[in-house]
C-alpha cells in the first residue's frame, strides 16, 4: 500500500475535526455554576441559598432553578433581615419566593436588639450586626451549606476566599487555612457544627452579571434602574432619605436621578447618578466604570481597609 493509501484510510478513521462553535463566556460561566450548585446539593444534606432580593441573589436563584428545571429548587431560601431594608427590594423578595413556591427562612437583626443581644451601632448601620443573626439561622436550621452570591471582584476578601468555603464550630473563617482547590474538584468535607459557604458565581464580574441578566430577562427591584430619588451628600454618597436614613441638619435635601449598584441597607447604601434607565444601558455603564459597585457605594466597607475581611472572619457573607 502507497503512503499516500495509508494517509487517506488514517484519516477516513480519523474523529471528525472539533466544531468551530464554542461555548461563550457567559455559557461558560453559567455551566461551571450550575455544576457547583448541583454538586453541593449532592454532598450535602441540608442546604439553603441566601436571597435578599438584590441582583446577585437573583441571579443565583435564577441559576439554581435552571439547575433543577422542571423540578422545584430543592432548598429554601435564607434572609438576613436588618430593618433596614428598602421597603421595595422586600417586597421582591417576597414576590419571587411567592412565585416559585419556595420556603423562606428570616433571620431578624431587630429581634436580637430588642433582646439586648445586639445593640445599635454609633455610626447606624446595621450590616455589621447580621453576623449573629445570620449564624443563629444556619445553627437553629442545622443548614451544612448556605449559597452565597459573593464574587471575587467585589473586595480583597472575597478574592482570595474559595468557591467553597469552610467555616469552623463558631461560623467563622480563616483566610490563613483554607483548602485548595484544583480545576473543578471541590472539597466540602466537613465535621459535625462546621458548614460550608459556596459561592457558584465567585468568578463572575459585575460586567457579566449584567451581561447574563440581559441575556436571561431577569427581573430586578426597579432600584437597580434610573429614577428620581430625595437624596443628600454625605461620605461623597448620595444616601436615600427615609425613616432610617436621615439626612443631618446641615445635609441639604436635592432630588437627582439615581440608580443603584448594589442594594444593601438605606443607612449604608448610596446611590450613583445615572441615566441607564434600561438592562442595556446599564451594561454600557459598568463597563464604562473604574470602580468597583461595593467601593463606590458601601459606607460599610469604608470602616477600615479590611473592613470585609474582618466581618467574614466573624461569620460574615
Amino acid at each position: 500500500m502507497s503512503t499516500q493509501t495509508t494517509t487517506d484510510a488514517y484519516a477516513a478513521d480519523a474523529a471528525p475535526a472539533p466544531s468551530a462553535e464554542r461555548l461563550s463566556s457567559l455559557d461558560t460561566l453559567e455551566s461551571e455554576a450550575i455544576h457547583i450548585i448541583r454538586e453541593v446539593v449532592a454532598e450535602f444534606e441540608k442546604p439553603a441559598l441566601l436571597f435578599s432580593g438584590g441582583k446577585d441573589s437573583v441571579v443565583m436563584l435564577h441559576l439554581a432553578t435552571k439547575a433543577f428545571w422542571p423540578g422545584k429548587v430543592p432548598f429554601p431560601v435564607l434572609h438576613v433581615d436588618t430593618g433596614h431594608n428598602f421597603p421595595e427590594v422586600l417586597d421582591f423578595r417576597d414576590r419571587t419566593v411567592e412565585r416559585l413556591g419556595l420556603k423562606l427562612v428570616v433571620g431578624s437583626v431587630q429581634e436580637f436588639i430588642d433582646r439586648g443581644e445586639l445593640a445599635e451601632r454609633a455610626d447606624g448601620t446595621r450590616n455589621p450586626l447580621q453576623t449573629v443573626p445570620l449564624l443563629d439561622a444556619i445553627q437553629k436550621n442545622k443548614f451544612d451549606a448556605v449559597f452565597g452570591g459573593g464574587r471575587r471582584d467585589e473586595d480583597k476578601a472575597r478574592a482570595k476566599e474559595r468557591i467553597l468555603s469552610l467555616r469552623d464550630e463558631f461560623g467563622q473563617w480563616d483566610p490563613r487555612n483554607q483548602r485548595p482547590e484544583l480545576w473543578n474538584l471541590y472539597n466540602g468535607r466537613h465535621t459535625v457544627g462546621q458548614h460550608v459557604r459556596a459561592f457558584p458565581i465567585s468568578n463572575w464580574t459585575e460586567l457579566d452579571i449584567w451581561r447574563y441578566i440581559e441575556r436571561e430577562n431577569i427581573e430586578l427591584p426597579g432600584l437597580y434602574y434610573a429614577h428620581e430619588r430625595e437624596v443628600f451628600a454625605r461620605d461623597g454618597m448620595w444616601r436615600a432619605v427615609g425613616e432610617v436614613s436621615q439626612p443631618l441638619p446641615h445635609e441639604e435635601v436635592i432630588t437627582k436621578t439615581v440608580r443603584y449598584r448594589t442594594v444593601g441597607d438605606m443607612s449604608c447604601t448610596g446611590a450613583v447618578e445615572s441615566d441607564a434607565f434600561t438592562v442595556a444601558d446599564v451594561v454600557v455603564e459598568v463597563a464604562a466604570s473604574t470602580l468597583t459597585e461595593r467601593g463606590a457605594t458601601r459606607a460599610d466597607d469604608r470602616i477600615s481597609e479590611a473592613a470585609m475581611e474582618d466581618r467574614k472572619k466573624d461569620g460574615y457573607f
